[in-house]
């Protein structure tokens, strides 16, 4: 398994190579390839003979301008381009859920690691979680994400407090016994939620909405 680790910090680098180095993968030895930059990263990619498997991308990278290739977004389209069944796995100082959505919609990784987040257990929780067929986002990643998406559905404490007891299984006439407002005031609360989140063909019940809420992660 051939591990490509990109980041402009060598001190980074070798810090990732030893951590992952002492990790078993049954079936595979793995191999380690090193880029400092947007060019040593291309030339390592685009060589049949040294293409990734793993892709580890800092975002942040010297650029490399003859080839329109600026930072590790650019990286990662021009792996999934070139090798769609490569596991990419951006490492990031940001957590904006802007940026983390373009990088989604951008490359489908398989993870996204806010560097503020993680500390090496962490970093070897991810690679086995990832290796076990799981996306992985660190607790930073998940949380804007998440704010994100109640910001878009417009929902305010309230409405976050009652979807909660909902995915408890609780049922609606209960939740006045853990939210302060009136069960009218929640079972209009509910209605205009499943107008927001239940999509056309979804069943109009408040268990759909309770699945609906935990495949978003919006709590």
């Amino acid at each position: 398994m051939r591990i490509l680790i990109v980041d402009d910090h060598p001190m980074t680098v070798n810090g990732y190579v030893n951590v992952l180095s002492e990790e078993e993968v049954p079936g595979y030895n793995l191999e380690f390839s090193k880029a400092l930059n947007c060019q040593e990263a291309y030339k390592i990619i685009t060589n049949p003979a040294t293409k990734p498997d793993v892709a580890y991308l800092d975002l942040s990278l010297p650029p490399y301008p003859e080839e329109k290739i600026f930072s590790g977004l650019d990286l990662g389209m021009l792996i999934r381009r070139l090798y769609p069944e490569c596991v990419i796995i951006f490492l990031t100082m940001h957590s904006e859920a802007s940026l983390i959505e373009r990088l989604m919609e951008a490359t489908n990784p398989q993870a996204i690691l806010c560097k503020s987040d993680i500390d090496i257990e962490e970093f070897v929780k991810a690679f086995h979680i990832i290796f076990g067929g799981q996306t992985y986002y660190s607790n930073k990643i998940q949380k804007s994400l998440k704010d994100r998406t109640l910001n878009n559905f417009n929902l305010d404490n309230y409405d976050r407090q009652i979807l909660m007891r909902m995915t408890e299984g609780i049922p609606a006439s209960k939740i006045p016994n853990y939210v302060p407002l009136s069960l009218p005031v929640i079972e209009r609360r509910i209605a205009h939620v499943k107008s927001l989140i239940l999509k056309a063909g979804d069943e109009d019940n408040d268990e759909a909405l309770a699945e609906a809420v935990k495949k978003l992660g919006i709590l």
